[in-house]
């Protein structure tokens, strides 16, 4: 995957990495190709498992031109030997959920994580067969204690969404080896320029690509990053068995957006500690997380961790029904920052995440692990994604209902 670009910066790879100019038109920017089917001047078998490494295109399912372009631009940002792009975030997760696990197997999942993952492993898995513990991934000796004879995967995001709290990745990594599990990562929050995932130890780097990676609101994506044996495992298991394959026209409308990952994920550190210095001093704004705040909990571990704090803040502003009545304000005041799921994309939005809703669909929990999430998040927080704005105007539309 264009070896002679590793040793390049950021910026290069993250514009020139899976592209060349078209041989036959001499275009600069790459073509769409939306053919599920390719004509081909080779003899070759009829099932994805005959394909060897360097096969024509064939059959959409199988691989696609603008698929193995974004597939190149984030193995190359990453630092890893291979990715594979799928639908979604979700399909990715679930992707290295049901390649690498089987029935008796046993899986440790962080107790906080993206919703659908935090469903997935509670609600799916055990229906498998596969045994889940839901650990907190800052505490590295419930971790520790979690390891069985069967454990064959830690799944871990960080920073967590939506409460910014991290992992140590290097030390869960280092747990890991010694169970001889495999690590995965969740690191839609910190995007391939947030933190050296692989350096830290993680197998398996998972991205929704929907956020940070496209950045533009306007493509569902997910990517897996890590050892081609592994990334090849996946693809069979993911993309040629499920089907979960993205759409041509996504990858090529996330490589598009991904050209100026670098550049955007420093706009969005910079008005994200911007924004967050200005909630620190807002009387009802009564807590703030940002892994770029000293206040931070583990701001060391982030400045240890993170080349890029990236652009996500959580903030309390007191009870629950405090909460909820500033989120219909948001919804009927706002007019730069939207009222909205979803991040990482150029224009901010902001969202209501009530704890006990949460508590009651998505994450279920309960004791030490509960009080852990109310110490970052209280009765709820508000989850601002900065965008690309200039600070000063995102603070005076905040203002305004604050």
């Amino acid at each position: 995957m264009h070896d002679g670009l590793r040793n390049k910066g950021l910026a290069t790879r993250a514009i020139h990495a899976g592209e060349a100019p078209d041989p036959t038109s001499g275009a600069s920017a790459p073509a769409l190709h939306m053919s599920s089917t390719f004509v081909t001047d080779q003899v070759a078998g009829f099932s994805a498992h005959d394909l060897e490494e360097e096969a024509p295109y064939l059959y959409g399912r199988w691989a696609n031109p603008n698929v193995r372009t974004l597939e190149a631009k984030i193995s190359m940002l990453e630092g890893t030997e291979d990715c594979l792009c799928l639908a979604s975030g979700m399909a990715a997760a679930t992707a290295i959920f049901l390649t690498f696990l089987s029935a008796g197997d046993h899986v440790i999942v962080s107790d906080v994580s993206y919703a659908g993952v935090a469903e997935l492993a509670r609600d799916t898995l055990p229906r498998l067969g596969i045994h889940v513990s839901t650990v907190n991934m800052s505490d590295l000796s419930a971790v520790s204690a979690a390891i069985r004879p069967n454990t064959s995967l830690i799944h871990t995001e960080t920073p967590v969404n939506p409460i910014g709290r991290l992992t140590d990745l290097a030390s869960v990594s280092a747990i890991a080896k010694s169970a001889g599990a495999l690590l995965s990562c969740d690191a839609t929050f910190a995007s391939p320029l947030g933190q050296p995932s692989k350096e830290l130890g993680v197998d398996l780097i998972m991205h929704s690509a929907t956020k940070y990676i496209g950045g533009h609101g306007d493509a569902i994506g997910g990517a897996v990053a890590g050892r081609k044996d592994l990334i090849a495992k996946i693809r069979t298991e993911s993309a040629i068995h499920h089907g979960s394959i993205m759409s041509p026209f996504n990858a090529w409308m996330i490589a598009r957006g991904m050209a100026t990952l670098p550049l955007r994920m420093t706009a969005h550190q910079a008005g994200a500690t911007v924004v967050a210095d200005w909630l620190e001093t807002h009387a009802r704004a009564t807590r703030v997380i940002y892994p770029g705040l000293k206040s931070h909990p583990q701001y060391e571990l982030a400045q240890q961790q993170m080349r890029n704090t990236s652009g996500m803040i959580a903030f309390q502003v007191g009870d629950h029904a405090t909460g909820e009545a500033l989120a219909q304000q948001m919804i009927d005041k706002l007019r730069i920052v939207h009222y909205a799921v979803s991040l990482g994309h150029h224009r901010s939005l902001i969202f209501w995440m009530g704890t006990e809703a949460l508590m009651q669909s998505s994450f279920r929990l309960e004791g030490a692990q509960l009080a852990s999430y109310r110490d970052f998040a209280g009765d709820g927080v508000f989850r601002l994604s900065v965008g690309l704005e200039d600070p000063e105007d995102l603070i005076a539309d905040l203002a305004q209902v604050l």
